[in-house]
């Protein structure tokens, strides 16, 4: 379903808009119908992100619930990611 979206805006900023899009090869109503695709697209993307993250730190309190977690110290942890880091590095 289709819906329609409406807005206001001076004169001159329509005036300009829409030289703009010209230029570009659309026209006023292509351009707001292009950049609310790219919104859309990216709000996608988040939420896609926000339900996977949450479904990590679910799995994550489920391991630390059954015990099957193990805690690394914060220097610890930097360290082995150092490490990581530098064998990237080094493959290239």
């Amino acid at each position: 379903m289709e819906t329609r979206i409406q807005f206001r805006v001076d004169e001159e900023t329509k005036r300009l808009a829409q030289m703009m899009a010209e230029s570009q090869g659309t026209t006023l109503s292509g351009a707001c119908r292009a950049l609310a695709e790219q919104l859309a697209e990216q709000q996608r993307k988040r939420l896609s992100h926000d339900q996977w993250l949450a479904e990590q730190v679910e799995r994550a309190f489920e391991k630390l619930e059954s015990q099957q977690a193990e805690f690394v110290e914060a220097d610890q942890a930097d360290a082995e990611m150092k490490a990581f880091k530098a064998a990237l590095k080094a493959r290239g």
